[in-house]
């Protein structure tokens, strides 16, 4: 269990701080939702974590199966849709490694990518395309 803490800052945004750590973000309501958008809107967050965990989890597969990942990046990209109701309707990652592996790393690092905890808590009406680039010629 993690504790955290939301405090309302005022014209729509919030200080999250988290518990353990005391780490804080600060977050915005979006510019197409009557915010200032200068911070992540909780949905950007949202749609970063997918990424971030995702990587995370490829981290863990990579420590035990000594890969190398780094250089690794992610691109996320989030699409809000309005009807029926305002919510996240896609999420599209986009795995750029930076280093070649052989395709049994590549298996393993993409199903570990898959069993990401955000990923499975998504509702199954986000659609979330992921996609994994490996560098041109690579194992």
């Amino acid at each position: 269990m993690v504790d955290m803490t939301i405090e309302y800052l005022g014209d729509l945004r919030c200080k999250l701080t988290h518990g353990p750590s005391k780490t804080e973000i600060i977050t915005d309501a979006p510019v197409d939702n009557q915010g200032k958008g200068q911070s992540f809107s909780p949905s950007d967050l949202v749609a970063s974590s997918l990424g971030a965990c995702m990587i995370t989890i490829m981290g863990i597969v990579a420590r035990r199966h000594q890969i190398d990942l780094s250089g690794l990046t992610a691109s996320v990209t989030k699409e809000m849709v309005t009807e029926p109701e305002r919510r996240i309707g896609k999420i599209t990652v986009t795995f750029q490694f930076a280093r070649n592996h052989t395709e049994k790393e590549k298996t393993l690092l993409e199903r570990a990518a898959m069993t990401c905890p955000v990923h499975k808590s998504l509702s199954h009406e986000i659609e979330t395309p992921i996609y994994f680039k490996y560098p041109v010629g690579g194992g």
